[in-house]
């Protein structure tokens, strides 16, 4: 493939890491605490630990199919090579919706912020601008992009840290458990199993972003930094969770204190340091959507990108790689303009399918490496290969299965929806499956 039309290398290790980090949005662990308390009966660090078990298990198999198949595909990539083609699409198409819809969700997140700080500004000033901000520097410099994003989660690291800080010195005052070492956070008296495993399905999706990294496969400076920036992303980010979950649970055991519990965030910050601090901790909130909106957009329009250079999306439009910024330019803006839906919709709407695709894609994985290594390679004839070809995979795609189940319905509504219609443009495609989908093959790519 020409230098012109491929991606620049310019990411290192924990360049990809912070890029992965912003995606998950480390503060959402604040914004969500009153849901997961009340769904948990007060263990939200034990709802957040499951759900890194079950990360983890998925983050091996990415790990290990991202070393097979370095291209800023992923699941659609590692689908499409091991099994077929047409089941590649509908993951690939499955997942796009998740990565579309994501940095729309920023956008608004932005928009509300912004509105309740300033009510008399019209609410499509905010998304227009900030979408007209994000896309300008992901079209302009991927290394623009990581440098910023960096930047924005380090700031929110620190105020997290800060949050511990703040805690400590409450709970030593007297306030909620009255301590640091109490294991009430984890478990106590009328804890369920059920509970713990409905409050780690709703935390699962703050680890969406790990598998986002995947997209950068082919501007991280070597391969092979790859599988350790998942692993990387997904311990750092489990920590912050777990740690931040643990300290909030044993300042409010109860969710009685607040008067707004499906966001939490901005109370949180009140009553543990002050008025001053909340305001400097909703800066980081915000900090934290802007970091998550820049690595959300850019990985969708990696996708778009390999989709299009595969050709089944018209690869004039989205195989196009602008010759000087060596980013996939007319993706970024396409995202952008998606991004603007943001102006009027709301985000219960948005956030109830968000996920379809994102499980989709988790489940596919896993069952990739079994196809890879175990059907096409013969890894299974050791005990070690059996384990971890065949085991492992096995219990990463089932526990995934078992979240996509217990799927909110308007998620799996709005999922299948999705799934209906790129099943209809892809027999579109493919002449009612009379022809094949193009194969992945960067030269055959290039000559087209």
């Amino acid at each position: 493939m020409s230098d012109q039309n491929s991606l620049k290398r310019s990411l290192g290790l924990w360049a990809i890491v912070g890029l992965g980090l912003g995606y998950m949005t480390p503060t959402v662990v604040f914004d969500t605490f009153g849901i997961v308390s009340k769904q948990t009966d007060g263990v939200v660090p034990l709802a957040y630990l499951v759900a890194l078990v079950v990360m983890l298990f998925t983050g091996l198999s990415y790990g290990k199919m991202v070393k097979v198949f370095p291209s800023a595909g992923s699941a659609y990539t590692y689908t499409r090579e091991t099994m077929s083609k047409r089941l590649g699409f509908m993951v690939g198409w499955a997942a796009l919706l998740d990565y579309l819809l994501l940095p729309m969700v920023n956008a608004l997140i932005i928009r509300i912020y912004m509105v309740s700080l300033f009510p008399s500004v019209p609410a499509w000033v905010w998304v227009v601008s900030y979408v007209a901000v994000v896309t300008g520097i992901n079209a302009w410099s991927m290394k623009g992009t990581s440098r910023l994003n960096t930047i924005l989660v380090v700031f929110e690291i620190t105020l997290i840290a800060a949050f511990l800080v703040f805690g400590s010195i409450q709970l030593s005052n007297g306030m909620g458990a009255g301590t640091i070492m109490t294991t009430d956070p984890l478990i106590h008296a009328g804890v369920q199993v059920g509970a713990v495993l409905t409050g780690a399905t709703v935390v699962c999706f703050s680890f969406i972003g790990f598998d986002a990294v995947t997209m950068y496969t082919e501007e991280a400076k070597h391969v092979s930094v790859m599988p350790k920036a998942i692993l990387l992303t997904i311990f750092i980010g489990g920590a912050i969770f777990f740690v931040a979950g643990y300290f909030a649970q044993a300042l409010f055991p109860t969710v009685a204190h607040f008067h707004n519990t499906d966001d939490t965030l901005p109370e949180i910050g009140l009553y543990v340091g002050g008025k001053i601090f909340q305001l400097v901790f909703v800066a980081g909130a915000f900090a934290a959507t802007v970091a998550s909106g820049l690595a959300s957009h850019s990985s969708v329009s990696r996708l778009l990108y390999v989709m299009g250079r595969n050709g089944v999306l018209p690869r004039k439009f989205f195989g196009y790689v602008h010759p000087r910024f060596r980013t996939p330019l007319l993706n970024v803006i396409l995202v952008g303009v998606v991004s603007l839906l943001a102006i009027s919709m709301t985000l219960e709407l948005i956030s109830s399918v968000i996920n379809f695709g994102a499980l989709i894609a988790f489940t596919f994985v896993n069952l990739s490496v079994i196809a890879y290594f175990v059907v096409h390679k013969k890894r299974y004839k050791t005990p070690r290969d059996f384990f971890t070809y065949l085991v492992l995979p096995i219990i990463g795609a089932g526990m995934t299965g078992i979240l996509w189940v217990n799927l909110h319905a308007d998620a799996l509504i709005g999922g299948i929806s999705w799934t209906v219609i790129g099943f209809l443009y892809m027999l579109v495609l493919t002449k009612g499956f009379r022809t094949k989908l193009q194969s992945f093959d960067f030269e055959e790519a290039d000559r087209s």
